[in-house]
């Protein structure tokens, strides 16, 4: 059995930032992939960002420089610094691991809210 468990969502300011974490039941250095989605009310889900077990990473165009991603083995927790935050970063989060046995095994969070507004 595998839990993630998002947290660190809330409202915050334009401007502002706000760290998420995501603890995992287990070890992550067990997921050769982790990332960060976020859905907005009325919109598909989109890749914010990915982090391999190798240390790649992969930003979405409309947080580069603003969001990064990063893991700590010892914690079991993947994290995501938000910084800069803009009203369209409002969405629920959510926590993403995969494992690959010959096939891609994924493995979601319940999602955290996050606001962003004035």
């Amino acid at each position: 059995q595998v839990q993630l468990v998002e947290s660190g969502g809330g409202l915050v300011q334009p401007g502002g930032s706000l760290r998420l974490s995501c603890a995992a039941s287990g070890s992550i250095a067990s997921f050769n992939t982790m990332g960060w989605y976020r859905q907005a009310p009325g919109k598909e889900r989109e890749l914010v960002a990915s982090i391999t077990s190798g240390g790649s990473t992969n930003y979405a165009d409309s947080v580069k420089g603003r969001f990064t991603i990063s893991r700590d083995t010892a914690r079991n927790t993947l994290y995501l610094q938000m910084n800069s935050l803009k009203a369209e970063d409002t969405a629920d989060y959510y926590c993403k691991g995969e494992i690959l046995r010959g096939l891609i095994i994924s493995y979601w969070g319940q999602g955290t809210q996050v606001t962003v507004s004035s």
